[in-house]
């Protein structure tokens, strides 16, 4: 391919570039307009169809309650241990608002779950002969608390009807999230219809973290289908079809979980996460699930309540399986960096922050242990590096006696290589083997509670973005603020790759020559949101790797002996593997048209 050639592939490969991207972007522009349309649409049904629900159970249950003549004032029962603060309410006889007592929200008040109108659970009763309604709307009697001997606490609510009475029973253990719900039906058989429970979840998670757009991003919904974990982010909706254990709305940092012991048979997940920055909500679910009873007059369905941290582990130390996978340590495309994250990252992490009062000297610490082990590597990058860089003056006069033919150029070069015995990859392969680790280290970073509201330098939060400058407008790619730890990050990848530009045999090249500037601008973008620790540990990072180029260089890579090297492995006899074979035919073959074509036109 001559250079006219190769320009005009490349001008048609722009336009082709321009081409997609304009029409991508509109139609994703569209679809995104359709999507928001039909997503507001559904919400406002949504609502409409739950003040209807609400209205329809209010009517039935003022009519029942004339007949029976329960309570009709709302009593409010607390109850409390070393991390929990429950505020129970006999209206629907559930928890109606949690407070954890260690952890605190981006405005220093208590972490609040479960803690608005909108959050409850509730299941339909027949109340009466032909006349049903909804537990959350009925009043129970007032909550009665008992201790016991273990310490825990046992709260009872009563409910007595016509068709028999409902009683719900929480249990809260010492020092634990993780609360009891059995509900017992006396009389099931009138109570419930076909013996089946439909119990409706909803719940509102609110904002807890400084940044509320990326608490938005990292909020999802997971749960344990058919003895498996799965989780829904982008989708607004999942029906089971399989056994459900349970079913988790989770935030970046914290999450409500609800465990059905006996597994719920079917059920719904629908879910709208908010989209505007006038509310501190982030979204709402409605989680409908079915489960069914063994059929007779006593029926009871035990389940639990998990109200706390997404803390790796307290969730592996549940009875619920999985549990420990709402913390994402890898998923999907990213799974195979989750046992980097459980086996040699969070060991370690562990490890220095058992005897270091700083997260970021544990990070620095946990980075240098890193950049050690992947050394040999590294060092196998720089020797490649600098057999390129000792071979760059004939490869310049190479190019002088051969001129434009950029076609003989790469023959040449190639057929240098392979004399000198030098793998032009063998810089690249160690580096994309390190890719895993920043994969691995962006996941548990995210995810780690430990480093939230956790202070470093100039940074009060590791768990958060650190700000250098804020404003009030959000601009597209780069938010309401400048990072200063991203700065460094830029900063020192920058000079790496000016650092390499050195080593770099090719300086002909134009993307060669821009790149040093290309990456470091990209690098901002995608850093600036991220957490000030990810930040931090990417610019100790890369000042090791400065330190470790200019040692290898300096001290460890002799320089007369690479060439030495080279000399010998010239004289040895070569032999090409197929590929290489392969390659020589075709370039040969290139060669023989263009001297045809070159003939024709003289």
């Amino acid at each position: 391919m001559d250079r006219n050639t190769v320009i005009g592939f490349v001008l048609l490969a722009v336009l082709l570039f321009v081409y997609l991207f304009t029409s991508t972007k509109n139609s994703q522009q569209a679809q995104l307009a359709k999507q928001r349309f039909e997503d507001s649409v559904a919400l406002v049904k949504f609502k409409a169809d739950s003040i209807a629900a609400l209205k329809d159970a209010a009517t039935k249950t003022a009519a029942y309650d004339s007949t029976v003549q329960t309570p009709q004032t709302e009593a409010l029962t607390v109850v409390e241990n070393e991390v929990l603060k429950i505020t129970f309410t006999n209206k629907g006889g559930r928890p109606a608002k949690v407070e954890l007592k260690n952890y605190k929200s981006y405005d220093s008040s208590l972490v609040v779950l479960n803690g608005s109108s909108f959050d409850k659970i509730s299941y339909g009763v027949n109340v009466a002969p032909n006349q049903a309604s909804q537990t959350a709307e009925l009043y129970f009697s007032a909550g009665t608390v008992a201790k016991n001997a273990d310490g825990s606490q046992t709260v009872a609510f009563t409910l007595p009807t016509v068709n028999g009475t409902v009683q719900h029973t929480f249990v809260v253990k010492p020092n634990a999230y993780m609360i009891d719900w059995n509900v017992q039906l006396n009389g099931a058989d009138k109570l419930l219809t076909q013996n089946t429970i439909n119990l409706t979840w909803q719940s509102k998670p609110m904002q807890h973290e400084s940044d509320l757009r990326y608490e938005r991003q990292m909020s999802n919904i997971c749960f344990y289908e058919d003895n498996s974990f799965d989780y829904i982010m982008a989708k607004t909706e999942k029906k089971f079809e399989k056994p459900v254990e349970w079913v988790s709305v989770a935030q970046q940092f914290f999450n409500i979980t609800l465990v059905s012991k006996n597994k719920f048979s079917a059920g719904e997940i629908n879910w709208f996460r908010t989209t505007t920055d006038d509310t501190k909500e982030l979204a709402q679910v409605t989680t409908t699930l079915q489960s069914k009873l063994p059929i007779g007059a006593v029926a009871t369905l035990p389940m639990q309540l998990y109200f706390g941290p997404t803390d790796y582990k307290v969730l592996k130390a549940q009875d619920a399986p999985e549990m420990d996978k709402i913390v994402n340590l890898g998923r999907d495309m990213y799974a195979f960096v989750r046992p980097i994250n459980k086996y040699i990252i969070m060991p370690v992490f562990n490890f220095f922050g058992s005897f270091l009062g700083s997260f970021g000297l544990v990070i620095a610490l946990l980075t240098l242990c890193i950049r050690l082990i992947t050394s040999p590597l590294v060092y196998t990058s720089y020797l490649s590096g600098a057999k390129m860089k000792a071979l760059r003056p004939e490869i310049e006069k190479m190019k002088a006696r051969l001129g434009g033919d950029q076609q003989a150029v790469g023959m040449e070069q190639m057929k240098l290589f392979r004399e000198a015995g030098v793998n032009p990859l063998g810089g690249c392969i160690p580096a994309l083997l390190q890719i895993p680790i920043f994969f691995a280290l962006y996941s548990f970073f995210n995810s780690n509670i430990a480093l939230r509201g956790q202070e470093f330098l100039w940074a009060d939060n590791l768990a958060s973005y650190d700000i250098l400058f804020h404003w009030k407008t959000y601009i597209w790619g780069v938010g309401t603020h400048i990072s200063l730890f991203t700065i460094t990050a830029v900063l020192t990848s920058f000079l790496i790759s000016i650092y390499n530009m050195n080593m770099t045999p090719d300086q002909g090249n134009p993307m060669l020559k821009y790149m040093p500037y290309i990456f470091p601008f990209v690098l901002f973008f995608v850093f600036n949101g991220l957490p000030a620790a990810l930040t931090w540990y990417y610019t100790v990072s890369n000042l090791i790797t400065l330190a470790l180029q200019w040692v290898i260089q300096n001290y460890i890579i002799d320089h007369d002996k690479i060439l030495a090297k080279i000399e010998e492995n010239r004289k040895k006899p070569k032999t090409q593997s197929k590929w290489q074979e392969r390659l020589s035919q075709m370039q040969e073959q290139q060669k023989k048209m263009q001297e045809e074509k070159a003939k024709q036109r003289k």
